[in-house]
C-alpha cells in the first residue's frame, strides 16, 4: 500500500488526489517522502509568512504550549489581549476597534456576515458581494461567494446576498438604503488574482458612507503584508468598517479574525457570536510572533520589493506562454495565453517547484515574504523549465501544419 493508496480510502474527496506527500519543510523549501526538495511558491495558500519551521514561529508554539495552551473565552490572557493591540495597531482602527478572533478565514467571514445583519437589522435586507469573488466554504460564507458552480450542489443559499459586476457603475446602481454591507476582496485571489479597477475601494467607501452601510473587506488572502502594506486596503488609502483575517497572519498555525473600525465595533453584544477555540492562547501567541517578525524584519517592504521583481522577470522570461502579470507585492498572477495553468503546475512540479493554478489560465504565486535574491532566481528557472516542458507539449500536440 502506498500514502496515495492510503489518501484515497480514509480522506474524504472534496479536494481530489493529493498531489505529493510532505515530510519536512525548513525556509522557502519543502520534502516528499522520497526525500526530493521543492521549493515552495505556494506557502499553503499564502499561509507561511515566514516560510517552513521558522526560529519565532517555533519557539513561540514552544514556549507557549509549556504554560498554557487553551482556556475559554470566559477569560482572558496576555497573548489574546497583545495580538488584538498588535492587529488594531496595524489596521489603524483607532482606540474604537475591536477584534474578534476565530480559527479560519471562513469563520471570520461567517462573523463578518452577522456583523452585516445585526448592522441592517429588518430594515436593510440586502448585502453586495461581486461576481467571482471568493469568500469561504462554509454555507454563510459560500452565500457570499460569487461563483455559481460552487452553490449550485448546495442550494438554496443563505437569502439576501446580491452579486454585482466588479465596476464602479454597477456598484452606484446597486446601492442604496436597503443595503447592510457590501463584501468586497482588494484582490480576487481565487478568482486568478484579478485586481479591482482603479478608483474602486475609493468610490466604495464613498457610496457605502453616503448609503449608511458598511463596507467589509475581505483581507485573508491580502492581509499580512502580502501585498506591500500591512492590509491591502491601505493602498487606497480608506478606512472600512471591517476586515476579515486569516491565512499569513499565523504563519501555519490555524486562526482568523474580524477586526472592526468605529462604530461597528459595537454591533456584537454578549451572545451573538462566539467560538470555542478562538482567541486560545496559543494560537494568539504565534500569530503575535509571526507579525512581531514580520515587522522586525521589514517583510512588508521586502513583499512590495519582491513581487515587483519577479513579476518584472517574469515577463522578460523566454516564453510564448506568458502573456502577463496581475496583482501586488507576493500576491501575483501569471496570465497565460492557453489554459494550460493544470499542465504548467504538474510540470512545476515535477521540476522541484511548488506553484497553484486558481483558473485554467493563471498561475497563482504566494512565496513566503522572506524570499530573496536566491530564491527568485532558482524559482525563474524552474518555472522557466516547467513552462517550456509544457510549450514542447504543446507543438507536439498541434496539426502539423501548425507545428512546422
Amino acid at each position: 500500500m502506498s500514502w496515495q493508496d492510503d489518501a484515497g480510502r480514509d480522506l474524504v474527496r472534496s479536494f481530489g488526489d493529493r498531489m505529493a506527500m510532505f515530510v519536512r519543510g525548513e525556509g522557502a523549501y519543502v520534502w516528499d517522502a522520497d526525500g526530493k526538495r521543492y521549493l515552495d511558491f505556494l506557502a499553503g495558500i499564502a499561509v507561511n509568512s515566514l516560510g517552513h519551521a521558522h526560529p519565532a514561529f517555533v519557539e513561540a508554539i514552544t514556549r507557549q504550549a509549556s504554560t498554557l495552551s487553551h482556556v475559554s473565552n470566559y477569560f482572558a490572557t496576555p497573548p489574546q489581549l497583545e495580538l488584538a493591540s498588535r492587529l488594531k495597531r496595524l489596521a489603524g482602527t483607532g482606540p474604537d476597534g475591536r477584534v474578534y478572533f476565530g480559527n479560519s478565514g471562513a469563520e471570520a467571514n461567517e462573523a463578518a456576515f452577522k456583523l452585516a445583519r445585526l448592522h441592517g437589522g429588518p430594515g436593510r435586507p440586502r448585502i453586495l458581494s461581486l461576481k467571482d469573488a471568493f469568500h469561504g466554504r462554509t454555507m454563510g460564507t459560500l452565500a457570499l461567494t460569487g461563483k455559481p458552480w460552487m452553490q449550485e450542489p448546495f442550494l438554496p443559499m443563505v437569502g439576501g446576498v446580491e452579486f454585482i459586476d466588479t465596476t464602479i457603475e454597477a456598484l452606484d446602481a446597486a446601492l442604496d438604503d436597503g443595503v447592510a454591507a457590501l463584501f468586497l476582496e482588494p484582490i480576487k485571489g481565487e478568482a486568478g488574482v484579478i485586481d479591482l479597477p482603479e478608483g474602486y475601494l475609493r468610490a466604495a467607501r464613498e457610496l457605502t458612507e453616503r448609503h449608511g452601510a458598511l463596507l467589509i473587506v475581505d483581507e485573508i488572502q491580502t492581509g499580512a503584508g502580502r501585498t506591500g502594506e500591512w492590509f491591502a486596503f491601505q493602498h487606497a488609502g480608506i478606512t472600512p468598517d471591517a476586515i476579515t483575517v486569516a491565512k499569513g497572519i499565523g504563519g501555519g498555525f490555524p486562526i482568523g479574525a474580524l477586526i472592526t473600525f468605529g462604530a461597528a465595533g459595537d454591533l456584537f453584544y454578549p451572545g451573538t457570536h462566539g467560538s470555542t477555540f478562538g482567541g486560545n492562547p496559543l494560537g494568539t501567541a504565534v500569530a503575535g510572533a509571526v507579525l512581531a517578525e514580520i515587522e522586525r524584519g521589514g517583510l512588508v517592504d521586502n513583499a512590495a520589493e519582491r513581487g515587483t521583481q519577479l513579476r518584472e522577470a517574469i515577463v522578460r522570461l523566454d516564453s510564448t506562454l506568458v502573456s502577463g502579470c496581475r496583482g501586488q507585492g507576493l500576491l501575483i498572477g501569471v496570465a497565460l495565453r492557453h489554459p494550460v495553468a493544470k499542465a504548467v503546475v504538474a510540470a512545476a512540479l515535477e521540476h522541484g517547484l511548488v506553484i497553484n493554478a486558481p483558473n485554467d489560465d493563471t498561475i497563482r504565486l504566494v512565496p513566503a515574504l522572506t524570499i530573496g535574491d536566491v530564491e527568485i532566481d532558482e524559482f525563474l528557472q524552474l518555472f522557466a523549465a516547467a513552462l517550456h516542458t509544457v510549450e514542447d507539449a504543446l507543438v507536439l500536440d498541434a496539426p502539423s501544419e501548425v507545428s512546422a
